[in-house]
């Protein structure tokens, strides 16, 4: 297995494609079985052309891609410049199976497993992993992750909402050298000699205490531990620093266990969702999820430094516990990048500095796909990375 990264600056469609493919061919050294392409919307009237002549240039590749906000390649973080990334990887002993859903084409929630197997044309029984990129407009990225968990348990799951287009129609994916149709969502499934981990680094870190859910409805929290929600989150308050204080003033986010039987929670162990709202008449807050009745949860705030943090632990975990991968993709939120950290490739030099040089490519999303403790979400704020290397 090899994987190769490279990217291409300010450059037309034709030196574009020259830059990005003259490496990938001498780096890989033979015909990529898998291409992934993110491009800038600086492209935008190109977008078709370029995926005509990538593909026309690595004929025996399954290509996708899309559009892009910022894009990740080469040792870099690129955001707002006119730039192409392009991961190409060569898969021995992988069957590669692309699949595109139309725009609004998810399966209904009750449709069950067989619906989605013929959609995607993907036998769960391969063991398949999956690399999926959604449009913002056109698809359901939630009801897709709940969707590809039910019909295949237990399969890798990583990936992202196209970016660089704010009305439909402006952002674009990529499929087999074409433009997918409408949008909706393009994927392949990695099948045979692949394992595919995931690292999902929500950059949280938690206040107060944990916390049980005694009065919810659906995403309205009306009660912690028996009382307000409201009253809670305010008598929480007081006892922060002032640090703290300000981020809550800026954002607080509710982390919701998805573990359970446990004495003590780290931060893995929470799915963070944004708090949207509240009513103090009525004691309630709500949630950007569905919280069930006694679900363990906790407030949490965010910053550059916790981020940071968050991440580096998750990275040093991955290191420590065996070979580096052969390749890895990124999927990192909008929200991070130079304007979280002050600075480019903060993520990007994370990861090199804990596994090495390995090849990265990705792109900021609108919306980041991942696991937490086995089941796939759609995000934000996240840095989702996904790390491949062969089973044997």
């Amino acid at each position: 297995m090899r994987w190769f990264s490279t990217l291409a600056l300010r450059s037309g469609v034709d030196e574009a494609i020259d830059v990005l493919s003259l490496p990938l061919a001498d780096q890989l050294r033979a015909d990529p079985d898998l291409l992934v392409a993110f491009v800038a919307p600086n492209y935008r009237e190109q977008f078709a052309e370029l995926a005509e002549k990538l593909q026309a240039r690595f004929p025996k590749a399954v290509l996708l891609g899309c559009s892009a906000g910022g894009v990740i390649g080469a040792g870099r973080e690129v955001e707002r410049e006119a730039a192409i990334s392009l991961v190409g990887a060569v898969l021995p002993g992988v069957k590669v199976t692309p699949f595109h859903v139309p725009p609004r084409g998810c399966p209904a929630p009750d449709a069950g497993a067989d619906a989605w197997h013929k959609l995607l044309g993907v036998k769960p029984e391969e063991d398949p992993q999956f690399i999926v990129l959604t449009d913002p407009f056109t698809c359901d990225a939630e009801r897709l992750c709940t969707g590809l968990d039910t019909a295949y348990p237990g399969a890798g799951k990583v990936g992202g909402v196209a970016s660089g287009g704010r009305q439909p129609g402006q952002a674009a994916l990529f499929y087999g050298g074409k433009l997918a149709a409408g949008g909706g969502a393009v994927g392949v499934s990695l099948a045979g000699d692949v394992r595919l981990e995931t690292i999902v680094a929500q950059g949280c870190r938690p206040i107060g205490h944990p916390m049980f859910a005694t009065r919810v409805q659906r995403n309205l929290l009306y009660q912690l531990d028996g009382r307000p929600a409201t009253t809670v989150l305010e008598e929480l308050f007081t006892t922060l620093s002032d640090d703290d204080k300000a981020l809550v003033r800026q954002s607080v986010f509710l982390g919701i266990v998805m573990s359970d039987g446990r004495s003590e929670y780290r931060q893995g162990d929470f799915l963070i969702r944004n708090i949207v709202g509240a009513d103090p008449d009525a004691g309630a807050i709500a949630v950007g999820a569905i919280v069930e009745d006694n679900a363990v949860v906790q407030f949490h705030v965010r910053d550059a430094r916790t981020s940071a943090a968050d991440l580096d632990g998750l990275l040093a975990r991955v290191s420590n516990e065996g070979a580096a991968p052969d390749g890895a993709l990124l999927f990192s939120c909008v929200g991070r990048g130079a304007g979280l950290y002050g600075r480019p490739n903060h993520d990007l030099d994370s990861f090199h500095e804990r596994l090495g040089p390995i090849p990265v490519g990705g792109f900021f999303c609108n919306g980041e796909i991942g696991p937490v403790h086995g089941r796939t979400f759609l995000h934000g704020y996240t840095s989702c990375f996904g790390l491949f290397r062969p089973k044997k």
